[in-house]
Order: structure tokens, then C-alpha cells, then sequence
């Protein structure tokens, strides 16, 4: 089987995504040049954020593993996130997902066990 080694988020305003990122799930940032800032995750896959002039639609299929869905949502909004799924149950006893848009307008999806 092949891992995930590495996933990427668009962003129109580095800074902004970079800084939304860190406060929200407290992400280690590290610039690699001007257009891009790779972040790390412990026990995890890290990726990176890269400066775009549009965000695509859809942007990337990735949900993130939290507590609370509900609580995360809502430091999301306090940020400048948008909550776009609400946490819903995933059903067959495979958790619950929720969903925002961060500050850039990408799509990013939140997974919980309870």
C-alpha cells in the first residue's frame, strides 16, 4: 500500500492561512521561500501551504482528526473560518464529520470519533 506522504493546502494570502492554521490546530510553521510554508504534525503526515492566485473548486480532500467537531467549528468562525457542515453522523459507527472554509475559501474537513 502506498502512504500519504504529503498534502498540499492553496492559499491567495499566505499569512493569513498560516496564522489561521497555527491558532486552530496548532500546527509547527516553517517558510520555505516567499509562495510557501510547509507545516508539521505530530504523529502525523505534514504537508505544506502554497500561494495561489485563486483557490480551485474543490480545493483538497482532507479532513483533519479532532475532539470536538463542534468546538473546532467554532474556533474555526472565531478566526475567520465559515462553518459549512455542521457535525453530522458518518453512520456504520465510523464517527462523525463536520466541515469550514478557511479564511482563503478552502474547503477543509474535520473527522471525530465521538
Amino acid at each position: 500500500m502506498n502512504p500519504l506522504v504529503h498534502w498540499e493546502i492553496p492559499s491567495t494570502n499566505l499569512a493569513k492561512s498560516t496564522a489561521f492554521y497555527r491558532k486552530l490546530f496548532g500546527w509547527k510553521m516553517k517558510a520555505w521561500g516567499k509562495d510557501y510554508v510547509m507545516f508539521d504534525i505530530a504523529d502525523s503526515v505534514g504537508g505544506g501551504i502554497t500561494k495561489v492566485k485563486k483557490v480551485p473548486k474543490p480545493c483538497i480532500g482532507v479532513y483533519v482528526g479532532v475532539e470536538d467537531i463542534t468546538a473546532a467549528l467554532a474556533r474555526a468562525q472565531k478566526l475567520g473560518g465559515r462553518a459549512k457542515l455542521p457535525k453530522t453522523p458518518i453512520g456504520r459507527g465510523l464517527g462523525y464529520t463536520g466541515a469550514f472554509l478557511d479564511p482563503c475559501g478552502c474547503m477543509i474537513g474535520l473527522w471525530s470519533k465521538h
